[in-house]
Order: C-alpha cells, then sequence, then structure tokens
C-alpha cells in the first residue's frame, strides 16, 4: 500500500477496501494517525504564513 494511498483513507478522501475487517485497536490508531497528520499539516501552513508575513 502506498503512502499517498494510506493518507488518502485517513482523511477520508478514499474509500477503504470493503473486504477489510480491522479490529478495535486498529480504528483507534487510525484516529490517532489521522490527528496527527492533520495536526503535522497545521503546523507545516503555520510556518509558511509565520515566514511570509
Amino acid at each position: 500500500m502506498g503512502i499517498l494511498k494510506q493518507i488518502a483513507e485517513y482523511l477520508y478522501i478514499k474509500k477503504r477496501d470493503p473486504n477489510e475487517n480491522p479490529s478495535q485497536w486498529v480504528k483507534y490508531m487510525h484516529g490517532i494517525n489521522r490527528f496527527t497528520i492533520v495536526v503535522f499539516i497545521l503546523g507545516i501552513l503555520y510556518l509558511i504564513f509565520k515566514r511570509i508575513l
């Protein structure tokens, strides 16, 4: 699985495979990963705007 495909699935841009049966712990892990990706993107945007302004 490619990294861009994983990120798209975490952010609900791309639908997941319906045949996949994730456990409860995998759901928790995906939720934490979603949160960290969003915080990372917000941090990068903050640094870019701070540099520009």
